[in-house]
């Protein structure tokens, strides 16, 4: 599917006429604006927006995209990730840098010494976490993809209170990044697994809806500390790879601080038991004994 030819349908579908000016109409039967409406609305021909919606227009000016970003009631987002739908270069472009885990970088994982802190390429893959994180999630992060856990597990849905919120994220993250990155062949299987395996993220995908988290309330249903709503912090790293550091936060004094530290004492205990083990109990299978 043309993915400019989709997102303008699905922009142009969701603008009330009367926003517009169009006055109401007990007869329209079009959901939104028609194409001549925003054909006539943005200054161009009704021809060559038709052409754009069928894909058959690929190099609008920039002086037409705000126009119709203005018509449409596009947000800053929305309208970046138009322009760069309309402006991808015509010869295969560079593959997106592989982001280079620093050791300052993944000090600063570290750093964050009481409160989850994470590091997700453009796929939403963890590429580093801290024990935080670890503890949060109840698993090792490293190599986890955060939209398949969102999407495809149980436990993501038990976990994460606000799911429904977090697939429209998720979502939105990820159609900016086919936006950015068209030829990345590991995020369209991603796109296209979770579009096989999950009805939600097939009809969320449906509507081009593009999203970006900087920051923001973020609520867990912990399996061991109950309710625990923290402040995420997004930030991108100015590497051009598209890494993001992710932090999640407490106020001191609240109920989800006390969580947390709660939750960091209960998995030192678990590392303790774990040291005090004898040998014999730590081995892999097949190893001899001493």
């Amino acid at each position: 599917m043309d993915d400019l030819a989709d997102f303008l349908r699905t922009r142009r579908a969701r603008v009330a006429p009367e926003t517009a000016g169009i006055p109401a109409d007990s007869r329209r039967r079009v959901t939104g604006l028609r194409r001549e409406e925003v054909a006539h609305l943005s200054g161009v021909s009704v021809d060559y927006y038709v052409r754009l919606e069928q894909g058959r227009a690929r190099q609008p000016s920039p002086q037409v995209l705000d126009a119709l970003a203005r018509v449409l009631g596009l947000d800053e987002v929305e309208r970046d990730h138009l322009h760069r739908l309309t402006n991808r270069p015509a010869c295969k472009p560079r593959p997106t840098p592989a982001p280079r885990l620093r050791p300052e970088l993944l000090r600063v994982l570290d750093l964050v010494a009481d409160a989850p802190a994470f590091l997700i390429d453009h796929r939403m893959t963890v590429l580093a976490a801290n024990r935080h994180a670890d503890l949060l999630y109840g698993r090792r992060m490293q190599g986890m993809n955060i939209a398949r856990y969102v999407f495809l597990t149980d436990e993501g849905r038990a976990l994460l209170a606000d799911w429904d919120g977090c697939t429209l994220d998720t979502v939105g993250h990820l159609r900016l990044a086919a936006g950015r990155c068209p030829d990345d062949p590991e995020l369209a299987s991603l796109i296209g697994e979770l579009a096989m395996r999950s009805d939600r993220f097939r009809r969320l995908w449906a509507r081009a809806d593009v999203r970006t988290r900087t920051h923001g309330r973020k609520a867990y249903n912990h399996p061991l500390v109950g309710y625990l709503e923290l402040h995420q912090e997004n930030f991108m790293l100015p590497d051009g790879t598209g890494t993001e550091l992710v932090t999640q936060s407490a106020a001191p004094g609240t109920a989800a601080h006390d969580n947390l530290r709660l939750l960091a004492s209960l998995g030192a205990t678990d590392d303790a038991a774990a040291d005090t083990k004898p040998a014999n109990e730590t081995r892999h299978a097949g190893e001899p004994t001493a």
